[in-house]
């Protein structure tokens, strides 16, 4: 039993560094959007393309490639050689992370396979856990493929947004898996019914909590996409009113959900007020309930993350009317801490989904 725990916890912390490792690539795609980069590689060379251009041929030819975009004829037609490699260099460091983070699954899992660390209940999970990776790969190329056509300057915001709620899914179920494989969730007493009630309360708010991240999350994605921060960068009201005019375009509803900004903008900002009175109410319940170190610990996260993640996106908000052009700023800087933030916050809820599973 105490070998079984062993080789459980060497496979979680493989799982673990997959996890980190996901965060920051993610935060890479962050930084490849907010610099312009993402459409710098027209090509997707999985092999190939792991080496950047080693001579000014090879550059040169690249940037011609560059040249033949949309983003470059309509957006960055004024672009040195020097600008295209800053550009090339984040999208490059972001496709050459994803590869990485592939490399170290991989060969994680020859080796524990190879050592017999793997116990049956891992196999299914282990398979998903592949098939969503090289999903998210695939959704990555469609989302740049999506900018590199007709009249786009950047990639299409719902593509972005998929692109990232898919991240985020492989983000949550590896985090989910390498718990279950190393912590224990908390200890349910048959024979008290209080304790039994305050468990099952707290795991609907949690997932109640967890759809509207869901939609946050979404919504924070085509803020992104649609550049939508600088629409608005007043606070507390919108421009001076508390429930913007147009926010109902001509269009459908569902397109006028994805496509109008000032739409996008009201209801990021609506569902952070939301989610920020849920948690407050939701943690009065999770610090009346007793239970082991990982409880104590996860129970704090969920209320402290969403105060600084609000006071981040107010801030970003407020930075986005100094956005300097392919300057990275104060703006900057606040969109990706406000993203990585909103990251932790998803983690910090499903700790307490699990813990209480």
């Amino acid at each position: 039993m105490e070998g079984s725990d062993h080789k459980s916890k060497k496979v979680a912390q493989w799982l673990m560094l997959g996890v980190v490792m996901t965060v920051i690539q993610i935060a890479l795609g962050g930084i490849t959007r907010l610099t312009g980069s993402g459409l710098s590689i027209t090509e997707w060379d999985v092999v190939t393309g792991t080496l950047p251009p080693l001579n000014d041929a090879s550059w040169l030819q690249l940037f011609e490639k560059y040249k033949t975009t949309p983003q470059f004829h309509l957006l960055n037609f004024d672009f040195t050689l020097a600008n295209f490699k800053f550009i090339f260099f984040w999208e490059w460091f972001h496709r050459l992370w994803a590869r990485s983070i592939g490399l170290v699954f991989a060969f994680g899992f020859i080796y524990f396979l190879a050592k017999k660390y793997f116990q049956s209940n891992m196999i299914k999970p282990l398979l998903v856990l592949f098939l969503l990776g090289a999903l998210q790969g695939a959704i990555g190329w469609i989302m740049v493929a999506s900018g590199l056509q007709g009249d786009a300057v950047y990639v299409k915001p719902t593509r972005l947004a998929l692109h990232f709620i898919f991240a985020l899914g492989l983000l949550a179920y590896t985090y989910w898996f390498a718990l279950k494989l190393s912590v224990q969730p908390i200890r349910r007493n048959s024979g008290n019914q209080e304790a039994t009630d305050k468990i099952s309360s707290i795991r609907k708010w949690a997932w109640v909590i967890l759809l509207f991240i869901f939609f946050q999350l979404i919504y924070g994605a085509l803020m992104a996409g649609h550049k939508a921060a600088n629409v608005a960068s007043t606070w507390p009201t919108i421009n001076g009113q508390w429930i913007p005019t147009g926010l109902l375009s001509k269009d459908q509803f569902l397109l006028n959900a994805v496509n109008n900004t000032i739409w996008i903008h009201f209801v990021h900002r609506g569902l952070a007020y939301v989610l920020l009175v849920l948690i407050i109410i939701w943690s009065t319940q999770l610090f009346k309930l007793q239970g082991n170190n990982f409880w104590v610990r996860a129970r704090l996260a969920p209320p402290i993350l969403v105060f600084i993640q609000i006071l981040l996106g107010i801030f970003t908000v407020l930075s986005s009317v100094h956005i300097i052009p392919g300057v990275w700023g104060g703006f900057e800087w606040l969109a990706q801490l406000h993203q990585l933030t909103g990251m932790l916050l998803l983690l910090s809820v499903i700790n307490i989904l699990y813990a209480t599973k």
